[in-house]
């Protein structure tokens, strides 16, 4: 009886073997053995420090490489950037509005980008809140704007060209003066109408280098974003051009304007003459700055305007200046009655990129209206 159950299991066992038999045949040990791995244990005699740092050092080299390669979101290799703020407090006597003390700031972005070395492609960005301030900041109800786009570019050794937005049509002018009050009013040296430094509109203008100091320019501003268009007769548009001359010491220029309103009753012409004078020692002479302009029109009253202005650039730590002149008319439909201004300012540095400039002015309104005095102090950043 158990030999015959032996008999019975035996071919059942080999049949249960058969199958493992065939598995293992198709087995690769070649394969199997590289999955089989050697611990070695080095003594700390064996670390290398210097080879450690080699190999690290070589992984970042990979990954600045890698980082290098990737473009998208980063600034081209040619554009750079420029920021500056400015923060003023004071108070103006005689104002019904400010004679409180009042504090404002303005905020600045520049980019400049060169496409060729020798054009520039410039965006300005600003935010603030001085509106009415005597200080030359920015107004934006603290909303960042763009505050003028324009591309500058050569034509040959000695034509350069601007098109832009809210740019002055001027902005390729070379007016002769070297007075740089911070104030609002005074800034433009007497020719403000002629040199069309409104900013706003469509522009574009171009320079030439006449040669022995002498240059050339023109511009034009016109209502380009309305539905008026430019140059046409339902647009307002100014036409311009200016011839100036600088040597060493001294300057002078010589500037045109044409006003066509849409209207066609305020058409205006503008001529503005402006000269400097620099010494060459710069103690105690200060420079001379002095602008003249007229405006004429038919049917409407001349206007007039003048600016002197003197600057001490080494008083002391810092810069003094002082200037007297009317606040002449602005291009538009309304022209206020002109009145005088007086002021003076002194700019000192605190560091690289900071600044601090007090200023006091004193503006003699039109009759029937009292007169008012400043006192306001800027600091500037810039970085």
């Amino acid at each position: 009886m158990k030999l015959f159950k032996s008999l019975l299991v035996a071919p059942a066992a080999l049949g249960l073997l058969a199958p493992m038999s065939v598995t293992a045949n198709e087995i690769n040990l070649t394969d199997v053995s590289g999955y089989t791995s050697t611990k070695e244990v080095k003594g700390i005699s064996d670390f290398n420090p210097a080879n450690e740092l080699a190999v690290t050092n070589s992984r970042v080299d990979g990954l600045e490489a890698r980082f290098n390669n990737f473009e998208a979101g980063s600034f081209s290799e040619t554009t750079t950037a420029s920021f500056s703020a400015d923060f003023e407090i004071g108070s103006e006597d005689g104002s019904t509005t400010s004679e409180a003390v009042q504090a404002y700031y303005g905020f600045q972005i520049d980019l400049n980008t060169s496409f060729t070395g020798e054009d520039s492609f410039d965006v300005s960005i600003d935010a603030g809140n001085a509106g009415g301030s005597e200080f030359d900041l920015n107004s934006t109800s603290d909303a960042l704007n763009i505050d003028g786009i324009s591309y500058t570019f050569p034509l040959g050794d000695k034509t350069t060209v601007v098109v832009g937005d809210n740019i002055d049509g001027s902005t390729l002018y070379n007016t002769a003066c070297v007075y740089g009050g911070p104030s609002n009013n005074l800034d433009d040296c007497g020719n403000g109408n002629s040199a069309m430094t409104e900013g706003a509109g469509t522009a574009a203008g171009a320079s030439y280098d006449i040669g022995n100091g002498f240059t050339v320019a023109v511009g034009y501003t016109g209502a380009g974003s309305s539905t008026s268009g430019i140059a046409t007769k339902e647009g307002s548009d100014v036409f311009g051009g200016q011839l100036s001359y600088a040597a060493d010491s001294y300057g002078a220029s010589v500037t045109y304007a044409k006003t066509d309103d849409y209207s066609g009753d305020d058409d205006r012409n503008f001529l503005g003459l402006n000269g400097y004078w620099t010494p060459s020692d710069t103690g105690a002479v200060p420079s001379i700055s002095a602008g003249y302009e007229v405006g004429t029109g038919e049917g409407l009253a001349d206007t007039t305007q003048w600016f002197v202005g003197l600057q001490w650039d080494e008083m002391g730590p810092g810069t003094l200046g002082t200037a007297v002149g009317t606040i002449g008319s602005s291009i538009g439909d309304v022209y206020d009655p002109e009145f005088l201004m007086y002021e003076a300012f002194y700019s000192y540095e605190i560091n690289d990129g900071m600044s601090i400039t007090p200023l006091v002015y004193i503006k003699e309104t039109a009759a029937g209206s009292d007169d008012k005095t400043g006192i306001m102090v800027k600091t500037s950043f810039s970085f």
